[in-house]
């Protein structure tokens, strides 16, 4: 295949244009190489930083990425807070994504008393306190459960993170609960923003992993292009009945391939 249809990419972040604060400069520089060739999507499922936070780290990279260029598991999530008539929860997450919740649904209340559903995010301010107050709600069979995404681990320079699944099994451990709902990649609402411009054909997903980034691809309907510099291997590869459009060693090669 070649760039002829494409129109849209969407950027997964960690593993795929950096690594904790480290930049692939590979990925990086095709960013900024193709910028008004292309129009760039950029879409995490760590929610322990606001879009505010991505726009900031991506500009200090030298990409020239706004707000508007953010997806996030936070929007299906408030629009599925709103659609059933919550608007109370007891957020585990941390500051960034409490306002980032704020200000998406000013009316929502973040408070343990009155709580309609706990909802779990990459909380990196995690307390003892708060798992141990969101478990006790969760022994209430009224207080219903989501999390921003099913994420078992995030990557770091120095290796795989605790992220939302690993606490969603801990949870499942110490309640007997798991969430009601999970937001965020693999599924596709996640991208639903875009199809009021694009058709599907002309978007592209990169990602490094598979079980989040390809499946959400596939979900979607959309190519794929897995990047090994995150978190997938060619052995991991290796076991996937169906296999990605491209794969590269990380976005830098993409040029070179598409030729």
């Amino acid at each position: 295949m070649g760039w002829e249809n494409k129109r849209c990419m969407v950027l997964d972040m960690d593993g795929t244009l950096y690594l904790g604060h480290l930049p692939i400069t590979g990925a990086v520089d095709f960013v900024r190489r193709h910028w008004h060739d292309l129009d760039f999507f950029f879409l995490s499922n760590n929610t322990s930083k606001s879009p505010a936070s991505y726009v900031h780290k991506l500009n200090s990279m030298g990409i020239p990425a706004h707000a508007k260029h953010i997806l996030s598991p936070v929007v299906p999530l408030v629009e599925h807070l709103r659609a059933e008539g919550i608007f109370c929860v007891y957020p585990v997450g941390n500051a960034d994504f409490q306002r980032d919740l704020r200000e998406r649904m000013p009316e929502l209340r973040l408070d343990e008393e009155g709580a309609q559903a706990v909802v779990l995010a990459y909380d990196t301010e995690l307390t003892y306190h708060k798992l141990a107050r969101s478990a006790l709600l969760l022994q209430k069979s009224h207080v219903l459960f989501f999390a921003t995404h099913p994420d078992m681990v995030c990557p770091s320079p120095e290796g795989p993170l605790p992220d939302v699944g690993s606490l969603i099994h801990l949870y499942a451990a110490a309640t007997g609960r798991r969430p009601q709902k999970i937001f965020g990649k693999p599924d596709p609402a996640v991208l639903a923003p875009l199809w009021k411009t694009y058709a599907r054909q002309e978007v592209v997903m990169v990602g490094d992993r598979l079980s989040t980034d390809k499946k959400l691809a596939e979900n979607a309907g959309i190519d794929f292009f897995l990047v090994l510099s995150g978190e997938a291997t060619r052995e991991d590869l290796a076991r996937e009945e169906r296999q990605p459009t491209l794969v590269l060693e990380d976005l830098g090669q993409a040029d070179a391939a598409l030729r």
